[in-house]
């Protein structure tokens, strides 16, 4: 009698939550029949404009719909498989393996034997975005690749050619010999709310066809130390290594993100994912297809935060807009007369509210063109006029301009900063550090200042580029550098 009892309660309580999950699922979706002109909205007062809150894919029931919105994003998501050579080292010796020798003298100094050629392969995702055979992916799934080949979903497959990249967003733009091809249609990243379904698709540990579904967790994220345009789509769709390029779509079957990173301490899903908003992705595909590379604007300031401490300093009430922490000579502003210490408040009649957003509002404006800058300038509002320049190449990528593995590379270097009376500090800013690299794995992080390699001093980038240039490829190099207050030492050893 227990059991049977037991048995009609477990039943009873599936029946609702089953229920619930239903009912769950006709709101997040939409009603059968309705439509999202017909939708009800929140937070909308009589006579104002009404905003849909309800998704409408027509006439289907709530679990046929997300069928229809899967199998459309799985038809345009490809499986991306790559494979370069690496040299390798042979471990030899009696004790190499031996936890006591290991602990005692370390990895690097255990003997070695001769470098051998080793084919590495790696697997990524990408979608279709032409019928013509152009797919967007991420850069970190090409990058380096010396072989690419796309997996249709029908398992036909192509050889892949790389149209662009784009570390700084970490995207890139493939493409193969196919016609016909099913595109994913482009949404409007831009009015994503938080809280809307999404779908994420793409080949999760190499399972291909892979779809989950999660929320938008939030959005605008950045100041990651991911790559150097961040403005994120965070979501909790399950994604996983593989996952890397595919496609966030939401419930209409639109692409509004391109799933790029992580966090984790495992290395697997832990609940935050990280995607490219659809409207980034889409203004770096056109700049890649037209000139081969992204085209972005600058104008030649270093900026920060304006905190209310900084906001009292400099005598403004409201910690409103950036901080221009310095002023880069014979750049754009600094021939608008644009002075360290200067806060700007507006770009072009937008509002600045934080140092990414003046940094995405200045990239996203073409060369050439003339803004007008809103600075506060010793408690008094002026506007300034400045002619947005090109961005310039990255001033220093070891990995990029040197040939050869070595301990240095993958680090991107800028001019040190001006000290308070206009000099600038010796030594070479780190603004990027490849993960993964042997510089990335010694704990070098962007921000650090790099004041010698191998005890010699480093005044400026192209000291930096000459003593990279020299390095033997299995020379470890110290270095000496300063983050914060502190002055620390840091020896890297190649791969």
């Amino acid at each position: 009698m227990r059991q049977a009892a037991h048995t009609r309660r477990e039943i009873s309580f599936r029946w609702w939550r089953a229920a619930a999950i239903a009912g769950w699922l006709a709101v997040g979706i939409g009603v059968v029949g309705m439509t999202a002109e017909a939708a009800p909205s929140i937070g909308s007062a009589p006579g104002q404009e009404t905003r849909p809150i309800l998704v409408s894919t027509g006439a289907l029931p709530p679990n046929e719909a997300l069928v229809a919105v899967a199998e459309r994003a799985t038809a345009s998501v490809v499986n991306i498989a790559s494979s370069r050579k690496v040299a390798v080292g042979e471990p030899f010796g009696p004790f190499y393996g031996d936890p006591f020798w290991r602990r005692f003298f370390g990895e690097e100094l255990g003997p070695r034997g001769p470098r051998r050629e080793e084919r590495e392969f790696g697997e990524g995702s990408g979608v279709i975005v032409s019928s013509d055979g152009y797919i967007m992916t991420n850069n970190h799934v090409v990058e380096g690749a010396e072989e690419l080949t796309v997996i249709l979903p029908d398992k036909r497959r192509f050889k892949a050619k790389i149209i662009g990249t784009d570390p700084r967003t970490d995207l890139a733009l493939i493409k193969i010999d196919a016609m016909g091809l099913p595109p994913l249609p482009w949404g409007d990243s831009g009015k994503l709310r938080v809280g809307e379904l999404v779908l994420a698709v793409g080949s999760p540990f190499g399972l291909t066809q892979t779809v989950t579904m999660g929320i938008v967790s939030a959005v605008g994220r950045a100041n990651m130390g991911i790559v150097d345009y961040e403005d994120f789509i965070q979501t909790d769709a399950a994604i996983n290594p593989g996952n890397s390029g595919g496609a966030l779509v939401n419930l209409k079957g639109e692409l509004i993100g391109i799933p790029s990173a992580i966090f984790s301490q495992t290395g697997g899903y832990m609940g935050i994912g990280f995607a490219i908003p659809s409207n980034m992705a889409k203004s770096v595909m056109a700049s890649l297809q037209k000139h081969g590379k992204v085209i972005r604007g600058w104008i030649g300031v270093s900026i920060q935060e304006l905190t209310p401490e900084l906001a009292k300093e400099f005598g403004v009430k409201d910690a409103k807009g950036v901080l221009v922490a310095d002023v880069l000579d014979d750049g754009p502003a600094a021939k608008a007369k644009l002075e360290r210490g200067d806060i700007i408040t507006a770009y072009d009649g937008k509002p600045v509210t934080n140092p990414t957003q003046l940094r995405m509002l200045v990239a996203d404006t073409a060369p050439g063109t003339t803004v007008t800058l809103t600075v506060v300038r010793d408690e008094r509002t002026r506007e300034v006029k400045v002619t947005v320049g090109e961005l310039p190449r990255e001033t220093a990528r070891a990995s990029g301009e040197i040939e050869g593995d070595h301990a240095l590379a993958g680090i991107v270097v800028e001019p040190a900063p001006r000290d308070r009376s206009g000099r600038r500090v010796g030594g070479v800013w780190v603004v990027d550090v490849d993960p993964g690299s042997p510089a990335a794995l010694a704990g070098l992080r962007p921000g650090d200042l790099i004041r010698e390699i191998n005890r010699k001093p480093v005044k400026s980038v192209e000291d930096f580029e000459r003593m990279a240039g020299r390095l033997r490829p299995q020379e470890r190099v110290l270095l000496l550098v300063t983050r914060g207050n502190a002055t620390i030492f840091l020896s890297i050893s190649p791969q």
